[in-house]
């Protein structure tokens, strides 16, 4: 412990709150004479008080890797070799404690810490960091190259990954692990090489679970331009930044608009049009999803109320939201109060939710959200069908309405005998099921035109109409409208 001598200020709050009755107690007890002593000895304790040590708050656990590491770069300055930083993630901590509970989660971490322990060379040293993540520093070491870095990571991953028996039964972690070699930096310090590792722990975790990623220049310039797009989102969204761009939804039975979907661009001053799959990564796991769903659903309802308006049929639109956003009790009151600010009926609304949500046993909180959005009168699709893990059991718990088949089984479905076969299989699924259905990512007439023949309730893709900001998609819609219309009468006239 390192200590510190404090300013008088530091107690001077408290003297002067204690003053009073001290001096009414000696002047009860002792008189005048006692009051006499006490002015005596305020002084000799305030001096005292300043002279007495004064403990610091501890070491932060970072600043003891970075510490070790400095200590090991100057080994290395002078006597050669190399050293490296490990930083591990366990996957889904959150989750794991709900499954498990604090007590049994702490449990799992501790024995998974003990393994990394017992792992590790002499000389090599495990730190818990702020974030619960763990960090591992090599001592010097003569022979050490990126392979050696790729095996021993793949052995700390390997000891986490190994089930365990504890008092409760038998259990398992994963964790994610990002590593960086000290001579992959040019001027290599203990903080530059933990925060190289951290950034290459970061992007392991973003594949989890049980990825490996070792740090390089590209994953830096990566990281930080998902930081500056974060940083910048919110006042992007506040400068009008953040616009609704939509994709017409076609019925295969009588080729009118059955609805749009809501799909995010960031106009970025600089960077031009961004799509989702930029600026996305960067706000993922954090409050700004919330708030790029708000502006979605907000310009989305806008939008129809604007389609109303000019008489052009629209019937729904449909949003995305996050698993996120779908833990919040508060969604469905904030749904019906956004539809009521645009006086729309909740059947106009559609919500998307992605596969991966519905699978396993579903959060108790997202499973009643969309049970309530459901009740209101709002449609809700499952989204990229297909790609996950969703049991019927699953499907049947959640209120769905529609199936959105993912486009990889979509594409070339005209032309794939196999492709066909999937495809018929989800369609023959969902009739049992009663659920409507809609293919993502129709590109050409040949596989809207085979899909409609099995029977696929909707189609959405390229070969319709690619995304379109709202002032383009108002005449795209009068166009559509105009082209059936034709497309009606020269049929009447043909009979």
């Amino acid at each position: 412990m390192t200590f510190a001598f404090p300013r008088l200020r530091d107690h001077s709050l408290q003297i002067a709150a204690t003053v009073p009755v001290a001096g009414l107690l000696v002047y009860w007890m002792a008189g005048e004479a006692g009051l006499l002593a006490l002015a005596a000895a305020i002084p000799l304790g305030v001096l005292a008080l300043g002279l007495l040590p004064h403990p610091r708050l501890p070491e932060a656990m970072s600043d003891q890797v970075t510490a070790r590491l400095d200590t090991v770069l100057s080994g290395i300055s002078t006597t050669g070799g190399a050293t490296g930083c490990f930083v591990i993630q366990f996957d889904d901590p959150a989750v794991l404690c709900d499954r498990l509970g604090r007590t049994r989660q702490s449990e799992l971490l501790a024995a998974s810490i003990a393994r990394l322990r017992g792992a590790l060379r002499p000389g090599d040293m495990l730190y818990t960091l702020e974030d619960g993540s763990l960090a591992v520093t090599l001592t010097q070491t003569p022979r050490l190259d990126l392979e050696i870095m790729v095996r021993i990571a793949a052995r700390l991953h390997l000891v986490v990954q190994q089930p365990m028996t504890l008092a409760q039964g038998p259990m398992q972690v994963t964790c994610s692990v990002g590593f960086c070699h000290s001579k992959q930096l040019a001027r290599p310090t203990g903080r530059a090489l933990l925060d190289a590792a951290q950034v290459a722990g970061d992007e392991a975790a973003r594949f989890r679970p049980g990825a490996i990623r070792g740090y390089s220049a590209d994953l830096a310039r990566a990281r930080a331009d998902r930081d500056a797009l974060r940083t910048g989102f919110a006042s992007a969204v506040e400068r009008g930044e953040i616009r609704a761009w939509f994709q017409p939804q076609l019925s295969t039975d009588s080729g009118e608009v059955s609805g749009i979907e809501a799909l995010a661009r960031w106009h970025h001053p600089d960077r031009g049009c961004l799509a989702p799959g930029v600026f996305l990564p960067a706000i993922e796991g954090t409050d700004l999803m919330e708030l790029l769903g708000q502006t979605m659903l907000t310009q989305s309802l806008a939008a129809l109320a604007e389609f109303d308006r000019k008489g052009l049929r629209v019937p729904t639109v449909a949003v995305n939201f996050s698993p996120q956003e779908l833990q919040d009790p508060q969604l469905p009151e904030r749904l019906r109060w956004t539809l009521d600010r645009f006086q729309l009926v909740p059947s106009r609304l559609t919500v998307e939710v992605l596969e991966s949500v519905v699978a396993g046993d579903g959060d108790a909180v997202i499973v009643s959200n969309i049970g309530r959005i459901a009740a209101m009168g709002c449609g809700v699709d499952l989204d990229d069908f297909g790609t996950g893990n969703a049991s019927i059991t699953a499907i049947r718990r959640f209120a769905l309405n529609r199936l959105k088949i993912d486009r990889s089984f979509v594409h070339e479905v005209d032309q794939n005998r196999e492709q066909q076969k999937l495809v018929t299989a989800i369609l023959s699924l969902a009739e049992r099921l009663g659920l409507e259905t809609l293919a993502e990512g129709v590109e050409t007439q040949a596989e809207h035109a085979l899909l409609a023949q099995l029977g696929c309730g909707h189609v959405q893709g390229y070969t319709i109409a690619r995304p379109m900001p709202v002032e383009d998609l108002v005449p795209w819609l009068a166009a559509h409208s105009e082209r059936r219309a034709q497309a009606l009468r020269i049929g009447l006239k043909a009979r």
